[in-house]
């Protein structure tokens, strides 16, 4: 029997990118959502990057009485208390640090608490999932790596080639996350993970975050019950407390957007393979509103509610109660 109902949760998204104004807020609050990381960096340097930040800066305070900027996990849960939306800034690619290791602190002080190491191609930390050839961890990505863990910023691998990610889950000294995949037996696609990753996240104490985006989740007609199924594989496969949800939310943009993501400015877009242009989603999730759809989808294929509370955001918590302290013992710079 289930006595918890979606309104009783604590639902944490592991990351949406959308183009943030207040009606997508308004749909995180009517989703029940308390709490977000939120891209606001995919390619940008540290220049644009400031500027990205800024604009959040603004947008908050224009909103107040809606969202708040988290740095804790507190403040995500006193957001839940005041009905209000928590916002955790995050990059998708470690651009914004440029080939500077003291952007990560630079960032961590302005708020920054998740960073992705790899966007789709290789970088200065490492290899993606979209190359060839997957480098593994570069010496400077153990240099992000260890400035992420000593000043509390969350290391995710969402977009990481696979050689890549055992590195960085090797190198880190705190757990890290895949705020954003499903695994590669669900939906057979580069953006997804095999067992060895996910295995290895998950020891290291690790959470990943199921993915809704089309183009991971097997496409629109995918069916609420196929992904609940997947997700409750995933529970049986690593455990109740690393399987969470990184829905991956593109609300409010236009066409012109997914083209800017998949070719940043590495590749002209005329050397696109296929035009650009955002997948459907399926009819039973299409942005953050929906999110009871996914409570109402865990309880039909029998998660318990201690489960699903911590798939829908109490995993989160946990995995930012230990990262976002930071190293303190080893607080002076190498």
């Amino acid at each position: 029997m289930h006595t918890l109902t979606h309104s009783d949760l604590l639902v944490v998204d592991g990351l949406q990118i959308n183009n943030w104004d207040r009606k997508v807020l308004e749909e995180l609050r009517a989703g029940g959502v308390t709490g977000v990381n939120a891209t606001c960096a995919v390619w940008d340097g540290p220049t644009d990057t400031l500027g990205a930040v800024a604009q959040w800066y603004q947008l908050a305070a224009d909103n107040n009485d809606i969202v708040t900027l988290a740095e804790t996990s507190e403040d995500i849960r006193t957001a839940k208390r005041d009905n209000r939306i928590a916002v955790l800034l995050g990059f998708q690619n470690s651009s914004p640090f440029g080939d500077d290791y003291r952007m990560v602190e630079i960032f961590h002080r302005l708020g920054v608490r998740v960073a992705q190491l790899t966007y789709n191609i290789q970088n200065l930390a490492g290899g993606a999932c979209y190359d060839e050839h997957d480098s593994g961890l570069t010496a400077f990505g153990r240099i992000l790596i260890g400035e992420m863990n000593r000043v509390g910023m969350l290391v995710d691998l969402s977009h990481v080639g696979n050689r890549t990610c055992l590195d960085a889950i090797d190198a880190s000294e705190r757990p890290v996350a895949i705020t954003h995949s499903n695994p590669t037996w669900f939906v057979d696609s580069p953006r997804n993970k095999p067992d060895e990753v996910i295995d290895a996240l998950a020891a290291r104490g690790g959470v990943i975050g199921c993915c809704l985006y089309p183009n991971v989740l097997g496409g629109e007609t995918t069916s609420s019950s196929d992904f609940a199924v997947m997700v409750a594989r995933l529970v049986d496969q690593i455990g109740p407390d690393h399987v969470a949800i990184g829905s991956d939310c593109t609300r409010n943009w236009s066409e012109d957007y997914v083209a800017w993501l998949r070719n940043g400015r590495w590749r002209p877009p005329s050397q696109n393979p296929v035009e650009p242009e955002w997948p459907m989603w399926p009819n039973w999730f299409s942005g953050p509103s929906d999110f009871p759809v996914l409570t109402e989808c865990l309880h039909d294929v029998g998660l318990d509610d201690e489960t699903i509370a911590k798939i829908l955001g109490e995993n989160w918590l946990r995995l930012f109660d230990d990262v976002f302290p930071g190293l303190h013992e080893t607080q002076e710079r190498r």
